[in-house]
């Protein structure tokens, strides 16, 4: 029988930046589909007017600072983080890491059971994750602009780079569906690579624990 060793793999940083992350999507997607199209009355039974859409865009402009402090941070982490948490870590800038995008692909269409027996994220993973963070981004960049429009930095900026508020609602609305197709397949490969090898994947982000197999 296979034994494991136990290595510290992810800071307590990147596991803060990873929930306030998840909670902030969970939030922006729930309050982002009822701004977009409410499914309650504004009003209710004896004329009294009900705050759901403010509570609703409330909650929005809290989560949507949660999830720009967030992508901060691991915008900071891929500079200044731990070996695995750094972008050189996931860029298949080197002959280990384009060694491993090759595996991984081989491993995850079922053509070849070679593992790499990798601390941090696989190439294919952090590839991912890196577009998620570019879609993040412009998420943010839209939604301050159509959030402040009279401030002139993001009329000026969201102006030229959005060219309308109406743009601006459209691409955000879109690039919102990134972030549900990335929340599934995440899913999937975190289920999928935690049943095939025990290395702890899921509870890493609790513990900032992985386990790796003894040589």
């Amino acid at each position: 029988m296979a034994t494991y060793e136990k290595h510290h793999c992810w800071s307590i940083l990147l596991r803060l930046f990873h929930w306030m992350f998840v909670l902030s999507i969970i939030s922006l997607v729930t309050t982002g589909f009822y701004i977009n199209n409410p499914w309650t009355n504004t009003m209710i039974e004896g004329g009294t007017t009900s705050l759901a859409m403010t509570y609703m865009r409330y909650i929005h402009f809290i989560a949507a600072y949660t999830f720009a402090s967030a992508v901060a941070i691991r915008l900071f982490l891929y500079i200044f983080g731990n070996k695995q948490e750094r972008i050189l870590d996931i860029l298949p800038v080197t002959g280990r890491n384009i060694k491993n995008l090759y595996r991984i692909l081989l491993h995850y269409s079922y053509i070849s059971d070679s593992h790499d027996d990798r601390l941090g994220h696989n190439i294919l993973a952090g590839a991912s994750y890196l577009i998620t963070y570019f879609a993040a981004l412009f998420m943010i960049l839209s939604g301050f602009y159509m959030l402040y429009p009279e401030v002139p930095f993001w009329q000026t900026w969201g102006s030229k780079l959005l060219v309308s508020q109406q743009w601006a609602r459209f691409l955000h609305h879109c690039v919102m569906w990134w972030f549900l197709l990335f929340v599934v397949i995440h899913f999937y490969f975190l289920i999928w690579n935690d049943a095939k090898h025990p290395e702890g994947l899921i509870s890493s982000m609790f513990t900032g624990v992985k386990f790796k197999q003894k040589a």
